[in-house]
């Protein structure tokens, strides 16, 4: 049989310092994983497991791009997370050996069409238009493992300059060994996929010719500029 037409390639994000990438196979995001940003959102924090959304591969969008701002929403968030790189397979994996499938670790932001994701909640209906929608999942070169243990290091966002965003990592409710043990009960995890593990308070609207710039101590930077509309 011959396909009717070729489809692109898996995203590749950079490996920091190297020549290799790293192919995008899936993206997870955890949510309300910061508990001032759970209150800011008017939701309790929820101590009973963590939860999930997905967005599809070809919402990746590498660091230092110009993009439009999006169609269909005129409340348009930024969120900064620390993102984690699975490299190994992981099914109902322990929480003691979840550290063991991490490839590394990158900057991200998981932007948001706000008042799309406020539809979804207040007709109990999916959030998918608010959040998995294209150039919607930036992120920057992922560090590998070996070189960066998650610990206190401070995760911040500015835009044009001014601070918006900033907590330590170790304020994460769900941590990555329970986050990666978790979501490996539902999902074989797979080389290639990602996962947004959260962003802490601050959020709030851009708009075209903003600019994002987020940091976590030990990684790859992140920018990212927004165009005009389409």
């Amino acid at each position: 049989m011959t396909a009717l037409f070729d489809l692109p390639r898996h995203p590749q994000v950079p490996v920091a310092g190297s020549e290799k990438t790293f192919p995008v196979r899936r993206i997870f995001c955890v949510g309300r994983n910061y508990a001032a940003h759970a209150a800011e959102m008017g939701h309790e924090v929820d101590r009973e497991a963590p939860f999930y959304f997905t967005k599809t591969p070809s919402a990746t969008v590498l660091t230092g791009a110009t993009i439009p701002y999006p169609p269909g929403t005129n409340d348009y968030h930024h969120e900064m997370e620390l993102v984690v790189a699975i490299g190994r397979p992981a099914f109902r994996i322990s929480k003691e050996d979840a550290m063991s499938v991490v490839y590394g670790y990158a900057c991200g932001l998981d932007m948001t069409r706000r008042d799309r994701q406020q539809d979804g909640k207040d007709k109990r209906r999916p959030w998918d238009l608010g959040k998995d929608f294209e150039q919607s999942a930036v992120i920057s070169p992922i560090t590998e493992a070996k070189d960066f243990t998650v610990g206190t290091q401070k995760i911040e966002m500015s835009v044009n300059g001014t601070v918006k965003q900033v907590a330590t990592l170790d304020e994460l409710i769900w941590s990555i060994p329970e986050i990666i043990n978790h979501l490996s009960g539902y999902y074989h995890l797979e080389p290639g996929d990602l996962i947004y593990t959260g962003t802490p308070s601050g959020v709030g609207a851009v708009v075209a010719g903003d600019h994002i710039h987020g940091t976590i101590d030990g990684l790859t930077a992140i920018d990212l500029t927004l165009g005009a509309a389409e």
